[in-house]
């Protein structure tokens, strides 16, 4: 069964990191929100399998379902070329900041993580979805309540923006 969890743990951290690859080296806006959804799920298959599908369920609804949404809006809004592409091309220079950039939390981590080992339970604690319902919305149902705000606004002003622009035209 253990090899299952480590099949299954491999299968997830592929899908991220193929989604990531895509998101970030794709030309087409379109293309890196594919990336970006694809990456998503694969933080909702690690959810499955840490034993919290209440948490699975708000990834794919929250951030699959309405982030990702308002994202694809916003790109609609954005002027690209008659293809969709970016109009501009990567430098050397920029692609070798970025795997620097890549590469140096990565090294950081690993060496903490490889000095300093954390001791892993054997199965996690059960959770019922009324405990995390009273943990989440107890303290936080004001910080849950501005998110939504914001993010109304956020795509308020986005379509206020595109049809001031359609008008002056």
């Amino acid at each position: 069964m253990e090899i299952l969890a480590y099949a299954a743990f491999g299968l997830y951290v592929s899908i991220i990191a193929i989604g990531g690859v895509i998101a970030v080296a794709a030309g087409n806006l379109v293309r890196a929100l594919v990336g970006l959804i694809m990456t998503l799920f694969g933080v909702a298959g690690m959810y499955l399998l840490m034993a919290a599908p209440v948490m699975a369920f708000m990834q794919l609804l929250i951030y699959v379902g309405a982030v990702a949404v308002l994202i694809f809006i916003a790109i609609m809004l954005v002027r690209t070329g008659p293809d969709g592409d970016e109009t501009t091309s990567r430098s050397g220079r920029q692609i070798l900041y970025a795997l620097l950039g890549l590469a140096a939390p990565a090294v950081i981590l690993s060496s903490v993580v490889v000095t300093n080992p954390v001791e892993s339970f054997s199965t996690p604690t059960a959770v019922t979805v009324k405990e995390l319902g009273k943990g989440l919305l107890g303290p936080y149902t004001l910080a849950f309540e501005l998110i939504s705000v914001v993010l109304l606004v956020a795509m308020a002003g986005a379509v206020l923006i595109a049809f001031e622009r359609r008008i002056s035209k």
